[in-house]
Order: structure tokens, then C-alpha cells, then sequence
């Protein structure tokens, strides 16, 4: 049973049952039960269908309507009131349980998130971080340099010409510009700082990116991309420089942590699914 605050306080309560006092229908008591109601979704998704019809009012439920009725009420509650939480919650989890025997959540996005996410926490509490070992955490750093080393970086301009820029055109404009002639580019002139190498083969294309790696700064160049020509400019460019793991060690450790737990987590979520026949039904025509 968890305690669900985000339900808001200011709705509506559902009717009443029959033979519960009146305390028992104040909306965020009865929102907080629905909401230990619904966190027995995971007891629920573990339970084989010969015991589904058992409902147990475990201590740990006891444990926590006491302490939200004190919560709300300002004293522990009596054999009475004890008696009457523990209808409220029965109530609550019944109602549960047959909305989802009549498939209920189906459709509804809400109930189908609130279900997974619990069903996520359950498999997350069977995953269980291996000792941290520096030969392995170093291992792993090596096999994903790649998102620690700084990339070359490149600061560059591009003139953009109006109307068709074939190679020709795009040719003597550049002409034009390593000449000093002045040319009515300002309107269309693109500032780029700092791009990643990688962000240039994306971009533009391995050719591209190679001919600005080679360019001389301060010279504009004819250069031809997926897209077609461009008229460029280098202004300047930093060369890669490979991470240091010590001072990067903090950052991947978490990195690491992160990616084992998420491992662990698809394994178990891909062993659930094979007591499953997955079938994909054809897109109609």
C-alpha cells in the first residue's frame, strides 16, 4: 500500500458503501486507500491464477492506513476505525481487481502507464548492481571512448546564394569573395560555431567534411554536399583531443551503473515475454 499524493484532494469521492462512518468519505483518505489499492498491481502481476482470488490484508496495509489516518486525523485510529480502513481499502481493491477481470484499463492510457511503471518497479527490484571492479569500469571507457573524447570541432560561414546554386554559380561567387568583390550576401550568411566532426558527415557528407578539414581558414571554397554546393568559409577549427578516464571516472561510473541496470532490466523484461505468443497482425491494404 503507498500513499498517493498527486490524486487531488479536491475530488469528487465515489458513493458511499453502506455501514462505513462518515470520515470514510472524505475524498483524499479515500484517494490515498485507492491509491495503496492500486500499488497492489504488483503483487498482482506475480500471483499465479490459482490464488488471484485471495485478498490478503497484509500488516504492511495495517501499517499504512494507521499512519495516514493519523495523518489526516491527528490520532491513531481505534478497533473501529481500524475495522472501517480496512473496508474502505477491501472495497477499493475489489473494485480494482474485477475493473481489470473486465479488461477495464483497455484504452486507457493512464491506467495502462500506471500499470507498466509498477510492473517496471517490481522487475527493478530483482536487478542487483555486480561489484564495481576498475579493470571492468575501465574496459567499459575504452569500448565507449567515443562519447567521452572531444571531437575536431570546426567554426565556419556559409554565403548562401539566392535562386539556383549549381556548381558553376556557387563557383564564381566564391571567385567573387576571395577576390574582395562585395557581394549582396548578408542577408544570407550562416553563422556556424563549434560543429562536432560528426555533426558535419550528418550534415553535409563524408567528401564535405573532409575538404573543411583540409581548408585553409579565412579562404572561401566551392564545397559539394548530399544536398548540392555550398559557398563556405573556415574560420577556425580545433583538432580532437582523447578524454582522460581519472578525471572523467565519476561520470563514468553512473554511465556504467546506468547502463548495466538497464541490461538487467531488458533481460528480465525479455525472459517475462517468452511465456508469451507474440503475434503481428497484417496492415490492411
Amino acid at each position: 500500500m503507498s500513499a498517493q499524493l498527486s490524486l487531488t484532494p479536491t475530488a469528487k469521492a465515489p458513493p458511499r458503501l453502506s455501514g462505513l462512518p462518515n470520515w470514510t468519505r472524505e475524498p483524499l483518505l479515500h484517494f490515498l486507500l485507492l491509491g495503496a489499492a492500486l500499488f497492489g498491481a504488483d503483487r498482482l502481476l506475480n500471483r499465479d491464477t490459482a490464488g488471484s482470488n485471495e485478498i490478503v490484508i497484509s500488516a504492511e496495509v495495517d501499517r499504512e492506513a494507521r499512519e495516514l489516518f493519523k495523518a489526516k486525523r491527528g490520532h491513531e485510529p481505534n478497533a473501529e476505525e481500524t475495522a472501517a480502513l480496512r473496508k474502505v481499502w477491501l472495497d477499493n481493491e475489489v473494485l480494482y481487481r474485477e475493473g481489470l477481470a473486465l479488461q477495464l484499463d483497455k484504452g486507457d492510457t493512464a491506467i495502462r502507464e500506471r500499470v507498466i511503471f509498477k510492473a517496471l518497479s517490481v522487475v527493478d527490484g530483482g536487478t542487483q548492481l555486480p561489484p564495481v571492479k576498475e579493470p571492468v569500469l575501465r574496459d567499459w571507457f575504452e569500448k565507449h571512448r567515443a562519447r567521452y573524447d572531444e571531437p575536431a570541432r570546426f567554426d565556419f560561414q556559409e554565403a548562401v546564394l539566392g535562386g539556383e546554386a549549381n556548381e558553376a554559380t556557387v563557383r564564381a561567387f566564391v571567385d567573387l569573395l576571395n577576390n574582395g568583390v562585395p557581394g549582396d550576401t548578408k542577408a544570407g550568411l550562416r553563422v556556424f560555431k563549434g560543429r562536432p566532426h560528426s555533426n558535419l558527415l550528418q550534415s553535409y557528407g563524408e567528401d564535405f567534411a573532409k575538404a573543411l578539414e583540409g581548408a585553409t581558414a579565412g579562404q572561401w571554397l566551392a564545397l559539394q554536399s548530399r544536398e548540392g554546393w555550398h559557398a563556405v568559409r573556415l574560420d577556425a577549427s580545433s583538432g580532437a583531443r582523447p578524454a582522460s578516464f581519472e578525471a572523467l571516472r565519476g561520470v563514468v561510473l553512473q554511465d556504467w551503473t546506468d547502463a548495466t541496470l538497464a541490461a538487467q532490466r531488458s533481460a528480465a523484461v525479455a525472459a517475462l515475454a517468452r511465456k508469451y505468443t507474440v503475434k503481428v497482425e497484417a496492415t490492411a491494404p
